[in-house]
């Protein structure tokens, strides 16, 4: 079989503002996933699948995948709504309006540069390069002078959604580093943290501090 066979079994549609910016959504891999899986058996008409077939089409259990509906449930991502058929049955659907809504949210607030020149509004490129983690991870790989490991990926994404880092900071963090040509994600973890134990919040508070104590 070659890709036009493969054809046949269909595309599924995912908004690029989705898989850019779902860390800043606060959504792990593993719940991207089931949005995808979600997103899969709704567009072919199916809205309401099993924890069971889901599964089947992932690395997950069915437990896994029901441990994530739940999740996604509690974050307000995603709800189960009652349907009616044309003879009445009643029935249950997902609707994921609500993750969609978030995420225009957060477009239109981080991505969404207002003109005050003129009345419209000028939108950013929709490219994945808009990527906080992307672009922070291309930096320190120019850096280091080599690509960075899952692990050292997901050291920046903590830096970003738990600890909450502002990405110029984390920059900033990454220029003492190499100044001490310490090549190293902990060494800049140290770096922010201490930064952190000095309440510096932002760049300006941060450059101020580095200034009165060259």
């Amino acid at each position: 079989m070659d890709f036009n066979d493969y054809r046949t079994l269909g595309f599924t549609t995912i908004q690029n503002g989705l898989i850019a910016y779902y860390p800043q959504l606060n959504i792990s891999d593993a719940e991207l996933i089931l949005i995808i899986q979600l997103e899969a058996f709704s567009q072919r008409g199916e809205n309401f699948p099993s924890t069971e077939n889901i599964a089947a089409n992932t690395n997950l259990s069915a437990n896994s995948v029901s441990s994530l509906i739940q999740e996604l449930i509690d974050k307000n991502y995603l709800t189960i709504q009652q349907t009616r058929d044309p003879q009445g049955r009643i029935g249950n659907k997902y609707s994921l309006k609500k993750i969609y809504d978030k995420l225009d949210k957060f477009l239109e607030n981080k991505v969404i540069i207002q003109d005050k020149h003129k009345s419209d509004n000028t939108k950013l490129s929709d490219s994945l390069n808009n990527n906080p983690l992307n672009q922070l991870s291309r930096i320190f790989e120019i850096e280091f002078g080599r690509y960075l490991s899952p692990i050292e990926r997901e050291e920046i994404v903590s830096w970003l959604n738990i600890d909450h880092y502002d990405p110029e900071i984390i920059r900033l963090a990454l220029r003492e580093a190499v100044l001490s040509q310490a090549y190293s994600l902990k060494y800049v973890d140290r770096v922010l943290l201490n930064w952190q134990r000095h309440n510096l919040k932002t760049t300006s508070e941060v450059k101020n501090f580095l200034q009165r104590n060259r």
